[in-house]
């Protein structure tokens, strides 16, 4: 080592007599360097921004119905209940997991997910929209529902909208009463709907009432069928006869003469 002016640009080593910088960095050193500024979002985090974006903006606020004077009010999506202007009912809108078994009855606005492991026998269920993929021991009705698991169901499925994936194979007890029905998978029971649409590898076995019914190639239906009104029954369906047509219907057709009718 050998002591050189603060000044000094550059000095000769007394040892080999080479000239060098004493104050140049060494080859090991490493300078930090500056940070970067942010990167430009590309269009296509542009576009995943915005799609979150407008998913949080539809759950700030959201439209619901009073369960008993049906008053349709909008209430902000953070909120876990509130109080009906029209009749100061109380109104859960909280979702529910269910992992486990659950037996108190369920009545919100918000979603009810029944996972693979759970047990829902609520005698009642009722909320905005359903996810079933474990055990259903109850009655369920709800604007939207998804059926995703194998077995049976005891209880009453009522709605605007069901759908049944492919996945599901289920035999229903009672009396399906919805809007409009999906058959991805196999199902069974008695249907009473507007409209049934069973979709390629889809099978449907039952009793089946509705005002219009389509089967997809490779779909399969297997029952009874009445199409019309879904809330008449099927001699209720038939046209109404004339006065005269009641009459036709009464006289002997067997050829013999009509015998003459007594005098009074």
């Amino acid at each position: 080592m050998q002591v050189e002016y603060a000044a000094a640009k550059s000095s000769i080593c007394r040892q080999c007599g080479r000239y060098f910088s004493p104050f140049a960095p060494k080859t090991a050193l490493k300078l930090r360097a500056k940070e970067e500024a942010p990167t430009a979002a590309t269009p296509e985090n542009s576009s995943i921004f915005h799609r979150f974006e407008g998913f949080w903006k539809r759950r700030r606020s959201s439209i619901i119905e009073c369960f008993e004077c049906k008053r349709k009010q909008q209430v902000c999506g953070a909120a876990t209940s509130t109080i009906c202007p029209g009749c100061s009912a109380h109104i859960d809108l909280r979702d529910y997991k269910i992992t486990s078994g659950f037996s108190r009855t369920i009545r919100t606005r918000g979603d009810v997910h029944l996972t693979a492991k759970g047990d829902l026998s609520s005698s009642s269920v009722n909320c905005r929209s359903a996810l079933i993929e474990g055990q259903l021991r109850g009655n369920l009705h709800c604007d939207t529902a998804t059926i995703n698991f194998s077995g049976r169901i005891p209880g009453r499925l009522s709605g605007r909208h069901l759908i049944v994936n492919r996945k599901a194979d289920i035999h229903c007890f009672r009396q399906v009463r919805v809007g409009s029905i999906e058959i991805k998978g196999k199902m069974s029971g008695e249907i009473i709907a507007q409209m049934v649409t069973v979709y390629k590898k889809g099978s449907l076995e039952g009793k089946v009432t509705a005002r219009a019914i389509s089967v997809e190639k490779g779909g399969m239906f297997s029952g009874e069928l009445v199409i019309g009104q879904p809330d008449l029954i099927q001699g209720e369906l038939l046209p109404g006869q004339k006065p005269g047509a009641a009459s036709v219907a009464g006289l002997d057709i067997s050829g013999e003469a009509p015998q003459p009718l007594p005098a009074t």
